[in-house]
């Protein structure tokens, strides 16, 4: 990467993933001590206690485009710290179920938010040869506040008394890290053109991005591709079937593979394998850490291999490891099988799904619709990330846990059939061109 200063952006800005991560996994180590202190049954502990962020990041998903496109994206992902910031802290000091289902609802709001400006700005300011990994950047972040998350919860699990009080509450260390690092950041280039129609700023930022470029030429090339857009256009018209499709089918298996209620009931899915408590937190650890080797192996990769052959590897590796989950729990088999299988199945998301379904709906969509196509996407995703586990804990009991792998299991056969037959690959072409060539099919 020659130009540190977009590698220094894409950074500041896939920090909002790290928040993402840990917001999203803290609360695991926190689940079963929620339960017994505000035991209300399993469908209020799943939806309300466990859910609550999630729903809240269905909503910053579907409406966070609003924002990206009025405020900017730079906006947009200062108002997202804020929002971390506040649901840290404000949750670690609930005095009730309600108050705290609330502020991680605003938190969640963060989450979902994040998913659609941080990819959004990284796309709009990385060189097409590069913007894979450092869209990436967010996903690896991604991994890496889920690994800090996981390694809090277990050196805070000794806090005999309000315990997850601390858990919960240390995100607001980084929220605010996070919150002044943003301040520092350009705004995109093409959001100044296309939105705010302010060439000589936009002409500031892209003589940053890239000094020894042509900027008038790049700048033509952009308001050239805007101009032909038809401006009262949706993502919902025939011309953007295609792109509206690949967004939709990607975050639909993302979700289908089972990764989020993996995360979320970690620790509780390795006690049903029969691991004591502290084994379990210790397990998910290694989730943690597995997950991020991998994404680091998948940031490497995906500019190089691309984005379909990584989505290949991870459908063979969730076929087969969600399998012998599934098997280890229909034959009862104890100890350390069952967290080496989900060893495997995290590996295979990290490196397929995991580093490819923000790089990829960043890619999609024209430079006007962008915002509105990745909110369709991450809404998608997030609509099922909030059902999937909200549900997890019910099934479990009712069903038992091989039934629920092994769906799972399924899920991941039909997405290999999707990636065989459907997905194309966006690797190396500029964000204008891709438009031409998605619309056409």
């Amino acid at each position: 990467m020659k130009n540190k200063k977009v590698l220094f952006w894409s950074l500041t800005v896939a920090l909002a993933g790290f928040l993402f991560g840990f917001d999203t996994v803290v609360i695991s180590g926190a689940d079963q001590s929620l339960q017994e202190l505000w035991n209300r049954g399993d469908v209020f502990h799943g939806f309300v206690i466990m859910g609550s962020a999630l729903w809240g990041t269905v909503i910053g998903a579907i409406f966070g485009n609003i924002p990206t496109d009025k405020l900017g994206r730079k906006k947009t992902l200062l108002w997202i710290g804020i929002f971390y910031f506040v649901s840290a802290l404000g949750s670690a000091l609930a005095t009730g179920p309600w108050m705290f289902a609330a502020l991680r609802f605003l938190g969640g709001i963060g989450v979902g938010a994040s998913t659609i400006a941080a990819p959004a700005y990284v796309s709009e300011i990385a060189p097409p040869k590069d913007r894979g990994k450092l869209v990436a950047l967010y996903q690896f972040n991604i991994v890496f506040g889920i690994l800090i998350a996981f390694i809090s919860n277990y050196l805070l699990s000794g806090i005999e008394t309000n315990g997850w009080r601390w858990m919960i509450g240390v995100e607001a260390i980084p929220a605010f890290i996070y919150t002044i690092m943003v301040l520092t950041v350009p705004r995109s280039p093409r959001w100044l053109l296309t939105v705010k129609n302010d060439r000589a700023a936009a002409a500031q930022t892209l003589q940053l991005i890239a000094p020894e470029s042509d900027v008038e030429e790049e700048i033509n090339n952009i308001l050239s591709d805007h101009d032909t857009a038809e401006k009262t256009e949706t993502i919902f018209i025939k011309k953007y079937r295609f792109p509206l499709s690949l967004a939709f089918l990607i975050a639909f298996f993302n979700q289908l593979s089972g990764i989020n209620a993996l995360l979320y009931y970690a620790p509780r899915i390795f006690e049903l394998a029969g691991l004591e408590a502290s084994a379990a937190l210790l397990s998910s650890v290694g989730i943690g850490i597995t997950n991020l080797l991998f994404t680091l192996l998948g940031i490497t990769l995906i500019d190089r291999l691309g984005r379909k052959q990584l989505m290949y590897i991870g459908s063979f590796g969730y076929i087969v490891s969600l399998s012998l989950v599934a098997l280890a729990f229909t034959l009862g088999w104890k100890g350390m099988a069952v967290p080496i299988f989900l060893f495997i199945f995290i590996a295979a998301h990290a490196v397929g799904q995991g580093a490819v379904i923000w790089v990829f709906i960043s890619e999609i969509f024209p430079n006007h619709l962008r915002a509105s196509g990745q909110s369709f996407g991450s809404g998608t995703h997030w609509v099922l990330a909030a059902i999937i586990p909200s549900v997890v804990p019910v099934l479990f009991t009712t069903i038992g846990a091989a039934p629920v792998f092994g769906f799972f299991a399924f899920m991941m056969f039909l997405q290999l059939l999707f990636v065989w037959k459907i997905m194309p690959e966006t690797k190396g072409v500029s964000l204008e061109d891709l438009t031409k060539q998605l619309t056409k099919k």
